[in-house]
């Protein structure tokens, strides 16, 4: 941690865990996860009798997961589930048994290192009445907010369905992280599995926000905080095209009910593009202000040193007070 207050905290708001252990999945879908500890330390998550991913302790070892944040140079982090994980394509009552296991799990690595660790949890979306009541549960835990797929099992998160939830969390001051997950046209990428991460999350991370902004959440919901991860995948490459449908009034115009663009600058966006070109783009389209800095730790793909890297492009004061401010954290938080 750093000890001169003057320095703006480096906060990491786009970082996974995953426990060291789950429950038996006797009973349950066959798609339960499990874990499988090798000699090395490291586990792999089986998901359907298959591994699907190596894990490092840093997944699940409090310990050698602040190891690895000082060495990154990050002061806070907010864990939030590994994607997958979500299981927002269980049945009702097993996702529901899953949510709240990775939340309490969740909130006990935080008791372990509170002034490093925050968290944003799960809820069963898929059945949204027992996801809105799951929410109190969320912020009785000291949890900021909640995780959601760019789509649930292939409903849009624009979908009328969802108003509750989101109505609820905005009571709450509960915010929400938008994570590419299962993304449309993997049929048209064959070969790597890894090539429709790097392709079609950011795809389906626009899809998402587009789904928002049709539906009017920003405007309907404004004290509603919602993260699009990957600095919002392509929402920000495709806003003039949806800002020129709304500018053309009619039907077509109806299709948003206010300019896109604007309501864009309600979102934050995290930091992981990789590039200082492409973010310098995405904070001169929708904000300084709601610009993040994140990560992707611990896997392959996590962004190296993400607060030097968005530091390089955005003032780290602002990259804080933007961080405080997605989690609905006063500033004695931060560092």
């Amino acid at each position: 941690m750093r000890e001169e207050t003057a320095v703006p905290p480096v906060i990491d708001t786009h970082a996974h865990f995953v426990p060291a252990y789950f429950p038996a999945g006797s009973g349950r879908t066959p798609l339960w996860p499990a874990m499988e500890h090798r000699a090395d330390g490291q586990a792999a998550i089986v998901i359907g009798g298959k591994p699907f991913r190596v894990l490092t302790p840093a997944n699940w070892d409090v310990p050698a997961r602040l190891a690895e944040m000082t060495a990154q140079g990050i002061d806070r982090q907010v864990l939030s589930p590994m994607p997958e994980l979500l299981s927002h394509w269980f049945p009702a009552d097993d996702a529901d048994d899953l949510c709240r296991y990775m939340n309490d799990s969740l909130a006990a690595m935080i008791a372990a290192a509170p002034d490093r660790l925050s968290g944003i949890g799960m809820v069963p979306v898929q059945d949204p009445a027992r996801a809105t009541r799951r929410l109190a549960e969320i912020k009785a835990l000291g949890l900021r907010g909640i995780e959601l797929g760019s789509h649930v099992d292939g409903v849009a998160l624009g979908d009328p369905r969802f108003d509750e939830l989101y109505a609820t969390a905005e009571d709450l001051d509960l915010c929400l992280m938008i994570h590419p997950l299962h993304p449309a046209g993997k049929d048209r990428l064959p070969g790597h599995p890894a090539l429709a991460a790097a392709a079609a999350f950011p795809l389906d991370t626009a899809l998402a926000g587009a789904s928002l902004l049709s539906a009017g959440i920003p405007a309907r919901f404004p004290r509603l905080r919602i993260m699009l991860c990957h600095g919002g995948g392509a929402l920000p490459w495709i806003l003039p095209r949806l800002d020129r449908v709304w500018s053309l009034g009619g039907p077509l115009g109806a299709v948003f009910p206010e300019r896109p663009s604007a309501m864009a600058r309600r979102f934050f966006y995290d930091s992981v593009v990789y590039d200082p070109v492409t973010l310098r783009y995405i904070a001169d389209a929708l904000g300084e202000d709601r610009i993040v800095i994140g990560s992707d730790f611990p896997f392959v793909i996590q962004q190296d040193q993400p607060g030097d890297f968005a530091a390089g492009v955005l003032p780290a004061a602002a990259l804080s007070r933007a961080a405080l401010a997605f989690l609905g954290l006063p500033a004695e938080h931060g560092g």
